[in-house]
């Protein structure tokens, strides 16, 4: 697709509306699944792949037109009562939900598709149809003798026996539906297939030939439509073209009479009661459902949203700046002029607060592609699987959600793999056949924490600690607790997969989660008990553009540590610091010991000191309550910082994460206190402390 094509803005906007369609069929469906579904469930699935399907016609997708056509047919079947919803036709509507997201992202990347894929599912979807077909009709030969009337002047549409609506449309279109591919006819003929229509055209715009300009709009049009259906399925036939039109639907009442086919008597609903009514108003669902599609909605380009992002970013550092100079400047804190620095610093932290805002995203879409995951993993390895969701409105950065989505991938299939038990094993010990993994997120002390949990077998750490060693990652004689044994789980190259698969078993898995959590400022720990199940938790910030850090000194060097690892700053004295080794010190706390690591030497500043006596240490807690002590030579503030990548075209030097830059334009180093612990361990500064040791 080149820039020049004038359907380019129109293609792309109808793939981000796919996407919000896909949200919406996915949602319906476990509502469904879950029993939490009302009546109009259904009929929003079907509406969701009625519209992509309206829309793939305009832009000539033909396969993805027929597959729609086959779905639909089959969740009309489903919306008629003539076909159950049942456990396996649901797994069938959610493979067809997930096969429809293959053919929409293949036609967005404009690549090939090939139609066999398709066709074990279209037939799957047309066999389900055509056996209710089949059930009727065999259930048509039982002979029960019934009343038949035969009178023919009866309206075809009344003979069903439902009460009919009758409903008043205006419709103004403007320019710019034509422009989207849009045409009134055929609007007007899906009209023509809910029921009777009437339709009028106002003319009364039209100017004279010589006047007429061809890209202007002169007409309108009056309809009324006699029909069964409720307003919300009128509504959705104009759903493409929302906001390129003027339109009013309104609901006509009409009288018994009219069920019995004599002339209706209709009243207008809008107009108000002459007489007193002491009941309290009902509200219209019909009317709530279509105020809520009409909230304004405005899609920005993600370029113009970083642009944004980094602007402000710019604002806070030259706040920061202004806030220096005047302290330098010697200016009273009492002044009128630092008054109004104060609410500047209040303004931009809320603007800065608010365009946060606008990159957050909840994770229910994130949360809806390992939904497809633990399905096709479950099928893959013939386990029966459920995923459990909580927390789907939860927000986070939307470039957060994107780098989330590799190491949930990795957690799930290992839940659904190692986790859950095969069927058999579950029932030998008392648990329902189906397994469970839960996914769940919520904000915890101004970061978001995801937890991953099964209710399997748990981890054998029996097995894991043997398998570590027999690889050699471990010494033979190591004798390691509950948490150490865990988080060998995490090393490279560990495995204790019995058979290599798709799956697993290839030496890569957990230690690739680990590093792209630790890759996002995040942490993440094991809780797992024998034959109750295990859960992953990780904890991340709420964005990856700005940090809460505290300044400090070393060697000469401004540098920032994360504040949410910092649990309290210690000067050292001879009482709190022992020496446990030639170069390997610790420092007492609260009746336990911390490893202790010069911070300059780790960075390569200088050598590392002889006494660490009236130093200042920072006590860091880490993932699965690891603790060490960081030595630095002066603390300066605690300052919300903006957070500047490092390309690719500087050193990645270890324990760096990203830059900053201060008040008085001073750039400063981010550190990532946890790849501090273990390139300090790798150069043998100090072993490794997993733990908080015991006093």
């Amino acid at each position: 697709m080149t820039a020049s094509d004038p359907l380019a803005d129109i293609r792309a906007s109808f793939f981000v509306e796919c996407e919000e369609l896909l949200e919406a069929l996915q949602d319906g469906l476990y509502a469904l699944e879950h029993g939490t579904g009302d009546g109009e469930t259904i009929h929003v699935v079907f509406r969701a792949v009625h519209s992509i399907k309206g829309g793939a016609g305009a832009f000539g997708l033909e396969h993805l037109v027929q597959f729609t056509h086959q779905y639909e047919t089959a969740l009309d079947a489903v919306r008629s009562d003539r076909l159950a919803v049942t456990p396996d036709l649901l797994k069938l509507f959610f493979r067809a939900a997930d096969h429809l997201s293959d053919i929409i992202r293949s036609a967005r990347e404009e690549q090939p598709f090939a139609t066999s894929i398709s066709a074990p599912l279209l037939s799957e979807l047309t066999a389900r149809v055509s056996l209710e077909a089949n059930q009727e009709a065999a259930e048509d030969i039982d002979f029960a003798p019934i009343a038949v009337n035969l009178d023919f002047s009866e309206d075809p549409l009344s003979a069903k026996g439902a009460q009919l609506n009758h409903f008043q449309i205006s419709f103004t279109p403007e320019p710019e539906l034509f422009d989207t591919g849009n045409d009134v006819p055929h609007i007007f003929a899906a009209l023509a297939d809910l029921g009777e229509l009437d339709v009028q055209c106002d003319t009364s715009r039209l100017p004279t030939l010589h006047q007429l300009a061809p890209e202007a709009v002169y007409l309108s049009w009056s309809l009324s439509l006699a029909t069964v259906v409720e307003e919300a399925e009128i509504a959705s036939i104009f759903e493409f073209v929302e906001g390129l039109c003027e339109l009013d639907i309104s609901l006509r009442v009409t009288s018994d009479a009219n069920a019995l086919g004599s002339e209706p008597v209709t009243s207008d609903a809008m107009t108000p009661s002459t007489e007193p009514v002491d009941a309290e108003p009902q509200s219209n669902p019909q009317q709530s459902h279509r105020d809520t599609r009409q909230q304004t909605v405005v899609r920005v380009d993600i370029e113009r949203v970083e642009r944004l992002v980094n602007l402000v970013g710019e604002l806070v550092i030259n706040q920061a700046m202004l806030s220096q100079s005047m302290q330098s400047a010697g200016i009273s804190p009492h002044s009128e002029a630092m008054n109004g620095l104060e609410e500047f610093q209040r303004l931009t932290r809320d603007i800065q607060d608010s365009v946060m805002m606008i990159r957050a995203q909840p994770v229910k879409s994130l949360f809806q592609r390992m939904s497809r995951i633990v399905r096709e993993t479950s099928a893959s390895v013939s386990k029966d699987v459920r995923l459990i969701t909580d927390g789907e409105t939860t927000e986070v950065d939307k470039t957060v959600i994107e780098r989330l989505a590799d190491p949930l991938t990795h957690m799930i299939r290992n839940a659904v793999d190692h986790g859950i038990e095969t069927p058999a094993t579950r029932l030998a010990h008392g648990k329902p056949e189906q397994g469970e993994v839960r996914l769940s997120a919520s904000h915890r002390s101004g970061r978001v924490v995801i937890d991953v949990s099964d209710d399997g077998g748990g981890i054998d750490r029996d097995r894991v600690l043997r398998t570590a060693k027999d690889k050699g990652l471990v010494p033979p004689d190591a004798n390691l607790a509950d948490t150490e044994i865990d988080n060998l789980l995490f090393m490279p190259g560990f495995s204790t997969a019995s058979n290599l698969s798709d799956l697993s078993g290839r030496g890569v898995g957990m230690d690739v989660v680990r590093t792209a959590i630790h890759a996002l400022g995040g942490r993440i720990t094991i809780n797992s008990e024998p034959r109750q199940g295990t859960s992953f938790s990780i904890s991340l910030p709420l964005t990856l553009a700005v940090l809460d850090g505290m300044v400090v000194d070393v060697s000469g060097e401004t540098l920032v540590v994360p504040l949410n690892v910092v649990s309290e700053t210690l000067t050292l004295t001879e009482n709190n610091i022992e020496m446990v080794s030639p170069g390997h010190w610790v420092v007492r706390n609260r009746n336990g010991f911390l490893p202790l690591l010069d911070l300059s030497a780790v960075l390569g500043y200088r050598a590392e000191r002889a006494d660490f006596t009236d130093r200042i240490a920072l006590l860091l807690t880490l993932e699965d309550d690891v603790g060490v002590a960081l030595v630095v030579d002066e603390i300066h503030d605690q300052r919300q910082v903006v957070i500047k990548g490092l390309d690719d075209s500087f050193y990645r030097a270890p324990g760096i994460a990203a830059a900053t830059i201060l008040g008085d334009g001073q750039i400063a180093l981010i550190l990532d206190p946890a790849d501090i612990v273990a390139h300090a361990c790798s150069l043998g500064a100090h072993p490794p402390a997993h733990h908080r040791m015991e006093a």
